[in-house]
């Protein structure tokens, strides 16, 4: 007993020192990143958001079975994606872009500590799986955030704005009810459930796309609805939708959207 104690605290202290190892790696070549000359900066992103679900792989590799090989390497690489675009549209000023390394460090690192939780609870019963769910979810939100504020940054046409979110929100919703679920195959209604979620916020995004309003009000518009349909439909799948429940999710989006209209210069 003591034997197999020893050897699981050895086995998490060396998938901790490949979560430290890719955190500081995919940081460092975030810094590389901002010496590249602009016009290349796009590609080298591009780049290293291709990159992360190799290290993700490689940090994970132990836990990954079935759809975990998927739903593990969601977040760490569209969190890599959303930090990256938002740090291209900074300012060349180090003050400014340090503080957004450390966060996409730290980020990095708790995805990975998550996703690592996440696939042993597939497993077998696991005190962290709470806490998790709370900064996968915290986390999902923010990433959702910096990729709807890069989104409308590209001032496209509203359809194109649209299917865009849609591309953007599909898999965070795919790994944002998976992590309830724990499914070892995504079931009929998680992939209902997230399919029907980011068309509503593509639709969502159509509209807004008419709207005379900045791009973060309309990308916290965006969020606070991930935050509503994602909330709700993991209540859903945990059979905890009360009434209660839908109330609070429903209040914060009425209150955003109320905002929203207040803060819109319908004048022009």
């Amino acid at each position: 007993m003591r034997r197999n104690r020893q050897s699981f605290t050895r086995f998490s202290l060396e998938k901790r020192q490949k979560f430290i190892i890719v955190s500081v790696l995919s940081s460092f070549l975030f810094l590389l990143i901002q010496i590249t000359g602009f016009e290349k900066r796009f590609l080298a992103i591009c780049f290293l958001t291709v990159l992360m679900p190799l290290f993700a792989i490689w940090s994970l590799k132990e836990a990954l079975s079935g759809i975990k090989w998927l739903t593990a390497l969601i977040l760490p690489t569209l969190w890599t994606a959303g930090v990256g675009l938002f740090y291209f549209l900074l300012p060349a000023v180090w003050f400014s872009q340090v503080p957004i390394v450390a966060v996409y460090a730290l980020g990095i690192y708790a995805l990975l500590l998550t996703e690592n939780v996440f696939s042993v609870a597939a497993i077998r019963t696991i005190q962290l799986y709470r806490a998790a769910q709370a900064v996968g979810f915290l986390l999902t939100l923010l990433t959702s955030f910096l990729l709807f504020d890069t989104a409308f940054s590209f001032r496209l046409w509203p359809w194109f704005n649209s299917l865009l979110i849609f591309l953007i929100s599909f898999p965070l919703f795919i790994q944002g009810l998976w992590s309830v679920t724990l499914e070892e195959k995504l079931s009929r209604q998680t992939f209902s459930l997230c399919l029907v979620s980011s068309l509503v916020l593509a639709e969502i995004a159509l509209i807004i796309s008419f709207w005379p309003i900045s791009i973060a009000m309309a990308s916290l518009l965006l969020t606070t609805a991930t935050y509503v349909l994602l909330g709700l439909s993991q209540a859903h799948l945990q059979e905890r939708l009360f009434r209660q429940t839908i109330n609070e999710y429903v209040s914060v989006g009425a209150f955003v959207l109320l905002i929203m209209l207040l803060t819109t210069r319908w004048g022009g």
